[in-house]
């Protein structure tokens, strides 16, 4: 596998928001705060904490979220924000993540942590850093789930915001044979997916740190049949259609969508002329397989 060509990483510091909520509001927060460029999260006892490079935060940011946060639920709950500078995270993630079976079909571990598959389970090794795709989430169980029913083997695939890169691995373990492209907009993930590729010995999985909105349309035309998106609705809403127009015949398999959003998902993928194949649903969460209409 030729090295992945990424740019220089940027500052690894992070702002901290504790937010004092209840635990059941936690998935309906994350998915509100994703639509602001949030992509990291801790769940602690009656805390969520979320956190943002120091290079994104200020305070038209912060006015965003607060006006979000009283848009969906009346009011700002208490929070406080804290500089956090770069540290070991691996470190703190590996004291806490246990194996995760997504399925009879994937076991997500990590390494030099005790396991023991299924007969016939793939394994994926995931050494997150910060990164999207541990398996704790809904969204990568969906994701893995609806893969691991589909014939993969001949599609040309894209990975759009790759995180841990853990749906191209699984892709390459489903017996995918061509290239695959999986990308993220944050060199965090895109150095963290590259050793994860690394630690699975999957071949061919080109990682590359790239702006989805602004650099999708050049590298579809690269000609791709299968396109895998684990975003949130604000990034689905902005480059399905862009999806449709350079490559009009690819499926999509899409999460990172409310089960509340399903109506506004429906109306999206009727007006572009896509047909549902599939959906299904965990906790507040769903994905869909969608493939152009006849």
């Amino acid at each position: 596998m030729e090295p992945a060509q990424m740019q220089p990483p940027k500052t690894h510091n992070h702002i901290e928001l504790s937010f004092e909520i209840d635990s059941d509001l936690y998935e309906l927060y994350i998915a509100l705060l994703s639509q602001e460029g949030i992509e990291y999260f801790l769940e602690e006892d009656r805390k969520l904490l979320a956190y943002i490079s120091e290079t994104a935060w200020n305070e038209e940011k912060e006015q965003s979220i607060r006006t979000l946060l009283k848009e969906n639920f009346g009011a700002v709950p208490h929070y406080t924000a804290t500089f956090i500078a770069d540290r070991n995270w691996n470190a703190e993630w590996e004291a806490n993540l246990q194996p995760v079976e997504v399925s009879d079909r994937f076991l997500i571990v990590q390494q030099q942590k005790d396991y023991t598959p299924k007969p016939g389970q793939i394994v994926i090794t995931i050494n997150p850093k910060m990164s999207f795709g541990t398996g704790y989430h809904a969204t990568t169980r969906l994701m893995l789930r609806q893969m691991g029913e589909l014939d993969l083997a001949d599609k040309k695939i894209m990975d759009i915001g790759t995180g841990t890169g853990v749906l191209a691995i699984a892709a390459r373990k489903l017996g995918n044979t061509n290239p695959i492209l999986a990308f993220d907009n944050n060199s965090w993930s895109a150095e963290n997916a590259l050793e994860n590729v690394e630690e699975n010995d999957a071949p061919d999985i080109r990682v590359e740190l790239l702006d989805a909105e602004e650099e999708l349309a050049a590298n579809l035309q690269e000609g791709y049949d299968m396109v895998l998106a684990n975003i949130n609705k604000n990034v689905i809403d902005r480059i399905l259609p862009v999806i449709h127009r350079y490559a009009p015949k690819a499926q999509v398999l899409l999460s990172g969508i409310l089960v509340y959003d399903e109506p506004w998902l429906k109306q999206l993928i009727k007006r572009l002329g896509y047909r549902v194949t599939k959906c299904i649903y965990e906790e507040e969460w769903l994905s869909a397989l969608i493939e152009p209409g006849n």
